[in-house]
């Protein structure tokens, strides 16, 4: 295990990486040092051939509280420009979270504001405890949920933020599946057990054509022209001639485990 005092994470026999927040006494709240600690150990897990997959959870009874309040009462006191590179940090952490080649659970434990919200959407698959609560509650200190909004709109839609952006409401973790922030609840106790079941769906799957399907989510998610449909076709075309397309299929046909499989 790797760790320090606000991060934690390790890499397993497996493929797995599993990274935990660890400020368990400040509901996991993050500031511009933690910020560029994640994005860095994100963009190393990237760029690991080895990682099958990525966890991101939190430590102790919440998940994130989103901006500690020292890093808000230094914030306070910035310039414009000052402000303007501080958010670029928070952009640029949920732009490399919700765009890693590898798939991404989130353990989501606990509460999530703020901007542990926007970590939440950026996640492929999120995994909540019935215990767990969310809240964009950016308005409630007279701002807004800018830098996670991308995020947050594509993981609900317009209609459910336009509610809950402006409402601060506190949503439960039922709500939260029900609007689309979070694919499932479980009791506590049955988390782990949650996250084992996707990971072993993961570990069927080949890691590059996993790595190029999250990317043709992002493709696709435009209005449909004659440039998307002719570049579906080119993208399939290019999986089929690849290693791990004629490896897959041939396996198949053959009646055996993939290469992939077999490694695991």
């Amino acid at each position: 295990m790797i760790m320090s005092e606000a991060l934690n994470h390790t890499l397993d026999a497996r493929g797995v990486a599993t990274v935990t927040l660890n400020r368990p006494e400040l509901h996991n709240a993050f500031d511009d040092a933690l910020i560029a600690h994640l994005t860095s150990v994100l963009e190393t897990y990237g760029a690991n051939p080895t990682v099958r997959a990525l966890v991101l959870t939190g430590a102790g009874k919440s998940f994130s509280a989103g901006a500690d309040l020292g890093w808000m009462k230094r914030m306070a006191g910035y310039s414009y420009e000052e402000n303007l590179a501080d958010a670029a940090g928070l952009a640029r952490l949920m732009q490399v979270l919700d765009r890693l080649p590898k798939p991404v659970i989130g353990l989501i434990n606990g509460a999530a504001y703020g901007g542990g919200v926007g970590l939440v959407a950026c996640c492929d698959i999120a995994i909540a405890a019935d215990r767990a609560s969310f809240c964009l509650s950016e308005v409630k200190l007279g701002l807004l949920p800018a830098a996670i909004s991308p995020y947050v709109v594509a993981a609900i839609g317009q209609r459910q933020a336009r509610r809950y952006f402006q409402t601060a409401e506190v949503i439960s973790a039922e709500e939260a599946r029900r609007i689309g922030l979070v694919h499932e609840v479980v009791p506590l106790h049955e988390l782990e057990a949650a996250r084992d079941k996707v990971l072993a769906a993961i570990f069927l799957g080949a890691p590059g054509a996993q790595a190029d399907a999250k990317d043709l989510v992002f493709t696709v998610d435009r209005p449909l022209t004659g440039e998307v449909i002719a570049e579906t076709g080119r993208r399939i075309a290019l999986r089929r001639a690849s290693d791990e397309g004629r490896e897959g299929v041939g396996a198949f046909l053959a009646k055996r485990d993939p290469a992939w499989r077999r490694s695991e």
